[in-house]
């Protein structure tokens, strides 16, 4: 997910052009299973995930595939709804399944053609831009999907644009453990 300077020039496009999805503050806490620890492989190949969002609940496993220079290109995901989050917690409790990190973030999501672009100010991080292709090609076209969604940003302005492919909880986890890629 790209870090940015300045988003005001997309935000005035997405809110003239894309369709707003809603604006939330999500709370989440990522964990990894005691017999299995998801960080000691660099970068994070799997992450587990319980989200607070409003007054709903979620559960989100992710599996992250990557390419011949170590940078993640698409995921596996896996998510249902959580009923009672206290609940869930106490089950990860009792089955050894240790709370690594939260990441706490207000997001601002739109749908733009076959792209979720949500922005995102995460707190201890700052202020970041996330594009998901919502499309149907396959995992053959990652490369040619990745390449559209950076024309999309540079198009609408945003700044400089530096991807990492560690994702939010990993920063908050180990800072300066990973490194940028400008485009």
């Amino acid at each position: 997910m790209p870090k940015i300077t300045k988003t005001y020039t997309l935000r005035d496009f997405l809110e003239a052009s894309a369709q707003k999805k809603g604006e939330t503050r999500q709370v989440d806490e990522y964990f990894s299973p005691a017999h299995r620890d998801f960080v000691a492989t660099r970068p994070a190949v799997e992450w587990l995930r319980l989200r607070k969002s409003g007054d709903k609940a979620s559960i989100n496993f992710k599996y992250f595939h990557f390419d011949d220079k170590g940078n993640s290109q698409y995921c596996d995901e896996y998510e249902t709804s959580v009923g009672d989050e206290q609940q869930m917690q106490k089950m990860f409790a009792a089955l050894d399944v240790k709370s690594l990190v939260v990441v706490d973030k207000t997001r601002t999501i739109y749908q733009y053609e076959d792209f979720e672009v949500s922005l995102d100010q995460v707190e201890g991080l700052g202020d970041f831009v996330e594009v998901e292709y919502k499309g149907k090609a396959g995992a053959e076209e990652a490369g040619k999907i990745t390449d559209s969604m950076v024309a999309f940003l540079k198009q609408h302005g945003v700044g400089k644009i530096q991807r990492n492919y560690v994702g939010y909880p990993f920063q908050l986890l180990f800072p300066g453990e990973f490194e940028l890629e400008d485009y």
